[in-house]
């Protein structure tokens, strides 16, 4: 295995971009925000219990789907496939987290390789870049709506893999979520956790190849990875 690897995978949802305006839209149709969180993380387990049965479905369906669950009981100010509506096309519109731009120009200047790959579509990590200004730094956006599984089956990272045309263990997974560096690094990907909120690591999941707190960390410590101090 090499000492560096050859291309840098990114999560996006939470990983590049900051979800937390989607509690603004929740708010916007008469929903107390903290079911943002509670309809994300619905979202996550059911498309996993999925994936672990053998199924597939694309996030915007499992997530228009859970929403309407959630939002059943609620007194809406707006009808509920209008409130549907609202909180989805909230993803068009996210920003990137303050520390990702610089991070991720420091890793293409190492001649780095840059892939995005998410279980929900391509077009919101197209947008989400676009209107960065850093599409033109990614070659490939990825997304397991064309693979055999979402993350974190095994068989998703492998799909990333054959994609980029290297072995799993050229490919580095950063992510804010442990589940997901857990996934990759079983798939034999190495793993940077992202871990801006100071949170714990759960000791059940494969601990990550590094830990950083903002992004522009991992350049750093991968160039510090392949030139290791000389001991005598």
């Amino acid at each position: 295995m090499n000492s560096t690897p050859s291309v840098i995978v990114f999560d996006v949802n939470e990983t590049l971009s900051d979800m937390s305006p989607l509690s603004a839209r929740f708010v916007e149709i008469g929903a107390p925000a903290h079911l943002a969180r509670v309809w994300f993380a619905s979202l996550l387990r059911d498309g996993f219990a999925l994936a672990a049965a053998g199924g597939t479905a694309q996030f915007s369906m499992i997530g228009s789907e859970i929403l309407r669950g959630v939002l059943r009981d609620v007194d809406l100010t707006r009808s509920l496939d209008d409130s549907v509506r609202h909180v989805m096309d909230g993803f068009e519109t996210l920003s990137l987290h303050p520390d990702i731009a610089d991070g991720i120009r420091d890793l293409k200047s190492a001649g780095l390789r840059l892939v995005t790959f998410s279980n929900g579509s391509a077009q919101v990590a197209e947008s989400l870049l676009t209107r960065a200004g850093l599409r033109g730094e990614f070659e490939a956006l990825l997304t397991v709506e064309d693979a055999p599984a979402w993350k974190p089956v095994r068989a998703a990272y492998d799909y990333a893999a054959d994609v980029c045309g290297v072995k799993p263990g050229d490919l580095l997974l950063v992510a804010v979520h442990p589940w997901d560096i857990h996934g990759a690094a079983q798939a034999g990907l190495r793993t940077a956790w992202l871990n801006r909120a100071d949170e714990i690591y759960p000791s059940f999941f494969a601990a990550p190849d590094h830990t950083i707190t903002a992004l522009g960390e991992l350049a750093t410590q991968l160039a510090r990875d392949s030139h290791p101090a000389h001991r005598p």
